[in-house]
């Protein structure tokens, strides 16, 4: 297998419910923010293992001398090496495993990883400042949104099967959440008919 062989999987949209959001910008008054999407190193590793599971590696270098904790990533996918620079964020965060994740993270884009993010409309949106989150998260256009999901049902059947990866949840509250969402899939695949009035009038 080749890397070529597997571009447009690694390309493809991920599913809307692993897309966040950070600021890019936010107003004096801490109440709007220009919103930018992006998905968390655990995606990547995710979509590396299901498309090439032992084709890939991960090294980082420590850059020294730097205010902020950064490293030097290097990916290998099917023989193929990318490198970037990681750098964590300021605060509580600001540690090297956080700048290792984003070091992968931008490692992945010049793999493809992700990078149709980048593409996505600026918006800005109302901020809650004291949760660190948009108030109500955009909703992402359709070519930003993997097949299953521009179908109708498909946002309701990933999270279905999303709670039955593993096994059926003992919680029943659990269980009457995966129900919802596969009776509305199902419902959306196969709308149920209106009944109509066959009798005569009288």
């Amino acid at each position: 297998m080749k890397l070529s062989d597997v571009q447009k999987r690694l390309q493809a949209p991920f599913p809307a419910h692993m897309v966040m959001w950070k600021p890019g910008v936010i107003t004096k008054d801490r109440k709007r923010a220009l919103l930018l999407a992006h998905i968390d190193a655990r995606a990547v590793q995710d979509r590396l293992d299901a498309i090439c599971p032992d084709g890939w590696s991960f090294e980082v270098e420590v850059v020294t001398g730097t205010r902020l904790p950064t490293v030097k990533g290097r990916l290998t996918v099917l023989g193929v090496t990318r490198e970037d620079i990681g750098e964590a964020a300021e605060g509580d965060l600001g540690t090297l495993k956080a700048a290792s994740s984003d070091a992968l993270k931008r490692c992945a884009v010049q793999f493809g990883i992700g990078r149709y993010l980048y593409d996505l409309p600026k918006t800005w949106a109302d901020w809650d400042d004291a949760g660190r989150k948009p108030l109500t998260e955009p909703a992402l256009p359709d070519w930003a949104r993997p097949d299953h999901e521009r179908s109708p049902g498909g946002a309701h059947l990933v999270q279905a099967m999303d709670q039955l990866k593993y096994e059926l949840p003992e919680d029943l509250e659990l269980q009457r959440e995966v129900y919802k969402h596969l009776k509305a899939a199902l419902g959306s695949l196969h709308p149920v008919p209106m009944p109509t009035n066959t009798g005569k009038a009288a």
